[in-house]
């Protein structure tokens, strides 16, 4: 069987969002057929001599003749998770795109490499004195990577700086993103996927709208103006005159279209806003991504400083920069540890998160925070792990690439391996599972496979770009048995996680005879 096949991609995260399209590379995969009574599936790999998951075997392939997948390309495996032992393979050694399965790996790698205990931190340095109520010198403010910094945590530097006496400040304001380089995107992200916030650029020093972490993006929201005729209503959360907004929409009467969009220009920050908004109509919001979120956060630093009272004073400028040797540390916040920030990262499949661990993977191994250090380190974790990392093709920690490529056998090598290690509690405790209405509980799961034998007894990744999708975790059968699977599906052009679900559900309920 031979399969030609374009890849498209959209953002995988919050699903209430809107998601991006862009074409990726060709591929060629071949693979032989070879059925015999024994045998569990196209890929020709047996259960066993007791042949105890045959059933299991049997009702998965008539799964996989779904119409809706005719045409695609489908790799699952399935192990047992006490042995690591391989019970099905369809096309299990195919390369196949991951979308945010890639998490997975980048997720076990942070875990691995950091700690569950990890934490990122933000400073606040001068190369100055305080002289009574003025601060004589610059002001720093450093990033070290922190995806959680909200407008709150800068009026807390803000209070914290006054505390300590400082009213005015005669010198600069600089921002200091010197931590990581400055590759701001993964070499595969498009244009149009790096408006939005699943596609935000990587800083080291940025800052989030909301506890969703979406870092170097802005919540705009529009609502309709007080009367038909009048321009409609826009905000920003958090305020920021760091974009600049252009409203050319119009609020029209109650009851008629709504035709709002939102985006931003490409290589700016100018958001344009277009359409008409009925009178009396629902909000229209978008999660903007803006470019060079570094900016972004000195200017809510600058902003928490006003409102806090602190004057800057003389020719004082806002400026990037790297913070000299020997400057004096001001004020300090520490991020959230790993294992907390890991359920908005695995459970809203958060890409920005994961490219930040990249780098941060990358700054405290080789001392360079930049993806290609990062991917390196995740690449040998993988082997650690037990992945044959002669047959992946690793380019991003979120799955955004087109290009990243990895066997469904590998991914559920993967999950096996993981399993001893004493960070895994964590790891599995961030997954989404099944059916749990909680948001930050089933996550990207919560309205999959509701009301069936997978809810409560499924933990796994979602992934997603057109044309792509995926499923990998572990589960629980009917008779308290623990697997590992992986699901992975290319070329798609219907919608294929109805797919994934039966296939997770027929093992979450299957019973040794």
């Amino acid at each position: 069987m031979l399969c030609f096949f374009h890849l498209k991609e959209k953002g995988d995260g919050k699903v209430e969002k809107k998601q991006s399209v862009k074409w990726g590379v060709p591929l060629l995969l071949a693979a032989a057929l070879v059925i015999s009574p024994v045998q569990l599936n196209d890929a020709g790999q047996s259960a066993g001599a007791d042949g105890e998951y045959a059933a299991l075997a049997n009702d998965i392939n008539k799964i996989l003749q779904d119409e809706r997948i005719k045409g695609a390309t489908t790799g699952v495996s399935i192990r047992k998770a006490d042995t690591g032992e391989l019970i099905y393979d369809h096309f299990g050694d195919s390369r196949l795109t991951p979308a945010s399965n890639m998490k997975l790996f980048s997720g076990m790698a942070a875990l691995d490499t950091l700690g569950e205990d990890y934490r990122f931190s933000t400073e606040v340095h001068t190369d100055g004195r305080i002289d009574g109520e003025v601060l004589q010198g610059n002001l720093y403010l450093k990033g070290k990577g922190d995806p959680t910094l909200l407008q709150k945590d800068f009026e807390a530097f803000a209070a914290e700086l006054k505390s300590q006496g400082i009213h005015k400040v005669k010198g600069d304001l600089v921002g200091d993103d010197t931590w990581y380089d400055d590759e701001r995107l993964s070499e595969d992200i498009t244009w149009k996927d790096e408006r939005y916030y699943y596609g935000a650029e990587v800083s080291a020093l940025t800052a989030s709208p909301n506890e969703d972490y979406d870092a170097g993006s802005v919540i705009v929201e529009v609502n309709p103006g007080d009367a038909a005729g009048a321009e409609t209503i826009v905000t920003l959360a958090p305020h920021t005159d760091y974009v600049n907004v252009i409203n050319n929409t119009t609020t029209v009467a109650a009851g008629s279209k709504k035709t709002v969009s939102i985006i931003r220009a490409h290589g700016s920050n100018d958001i344009i806003i277009e359409g008409e908004m009925p009178l009396g109509g629902s909000r229209s919001r978008e999660w903007i991504a803006v470019t060079e979120p570094s900016g972004y956060a000195l200017d809510l630093f600058e902003n928490a400083l006003i409102a806090e009272g602190i004057q800057l004073i003389g020719n004082s400028e806002l400026k990037m920069g790297a913070a000299p040797e020997g400057t004096t540390l001001l004020a300090k916040r520490q991020s959230m540890p790993l294992r907390e920030l890991y359920i908005p990262f695995m459970k809203l499949s958060n890409n920005g998160h994961a490219e930040v661990l990249v780098k941060e993977m990358g700054r405290v191994v080789s001392d360079e925070g930049s993806w290609e250090a990062g991917l390196e380190v995740v690449e040998d974790v993988a082997a650690d792990l037990g992945v044959d990392t002669d047959t992946i093709l690793l380019r991003d920690g979120s799955g955004m690439s087109h290009v990243n490529m990895v066997p469904a056998n590998e991914i559920s090598a993967l999950l096996y391996g993981g399993q001893k290690e004493e960070w895994h509690g964590a790891f599995v405790n961030s997954l989404p599972v099944a059916g749990a209405p909680e948001r930050f509980v089933g996550g990207t799961l919560r309205n999959r496979m509701k009301n069936s034998a997978a809810a409560g007894n499924v933990s796994a990744k979602t992934g997603s770009l057109t044309g792509v999708s995926s499923l990998s975790g572990y589960a629980e059968t009917g008779d308290g048995e623990k697997l590992i699977f992986s699901i992975v599906i290319n070329n798609d052009l219907a919608t294929v996680t109805p797919v994934e679900d039966a296939i997770a559900t027929a093992i979450a309920k299957y019973e040794k005879e």
